[in-house]
């Protein structure tokens, strides 16, 4: 005699259905709800949109340059995503998951001030070592530029982002130690509304 599903089998007998093209499972939606700021229909959409780029469950750093460049065409976007998947591979596996994804997407979409800027300063800080470097924050500022491509800045010089970083970093280096702690990144980020500005800027090419 053939038992039937509870609600709970039936559920999982579904999700099983649902990620069996996957490699790499995730973990519940129900949980990952509760460990984001998204909807589970917002995750599901999400999850829709990760598997179709990403069959395997996972992202590696070659296919994440890959689908990063689509959304520009216009410039080389390929360090910028270099630094853009460092970020989000918190694991420092080498890939990024649907967790790992999510995670970083709903601090930069839904999080608090504070939880923005501490992860704004782990992209630019590139060796993590808990401070940002002029050198760092240059390598940033060229990615971005690059990134951007010559057909949205058609008159601008090699030395822009150079006179930028060096604007950013007056601001920021408080103490002129020659480093940008993580306290003195957030105080500066919250006092001067331009430094904020280019923050949310920056949101919009992330």
């Amino acid at each position: 005699m053939r038992r039937s599903l509870s609600h709970t089998d039936r559920h999982s007998v579904e999700d099983d259905f649902e990620l069996s093209t996957v490699c790499h499972r995730p973990e519940s939606m129900d949980k990952l709800q509760e460990q984001t700021k998204f909807t589970k229909k917002e995750l599901q959409v999400l999850y829709r949109g990760f598997k179709n780029e990403c069959p395997c469950g996972v992202v590696n750093e070659e296919n994440f340059k890959t689908i990063y460049s689509q959304f520009f065409p216009q410039g080389d976007s390929s360090m910028y995503a270099h630094f853009l998947f460092e970020a989000f591979d918190t694991n420092k596996n080498g890939s990024i998951s649907f967790e790992d994804f999510v995670f970083g997407l709903s601090i930069i979409l839904r999080g608090t001030i504070n939880d923005r800027l501490n992860w704004a300063f782990n992209l630019y800080d590139l060796n993590k070592d808990g401070c940002i470097t002029k050198e760092e924050m240059l390598d940033i500022m060229r990615s971005i530029y690059d990134m951007m491509g010559k057909y949205t800045y058609p008159s601008m010089q090699d030395d822009v982002p150079r006179e930028h970083v060096e604007s950013f970093f007056q601001k920021m280096d408080r103490n002129k130690d020659g480093v940008v702690t993580i306290e003195e990144f957030i105080e500066s980020c919250k006092k001067d509304e331009s430094i904020m500005q280019s923050m949310q800027l920056f949101d919009n090419v992330i």
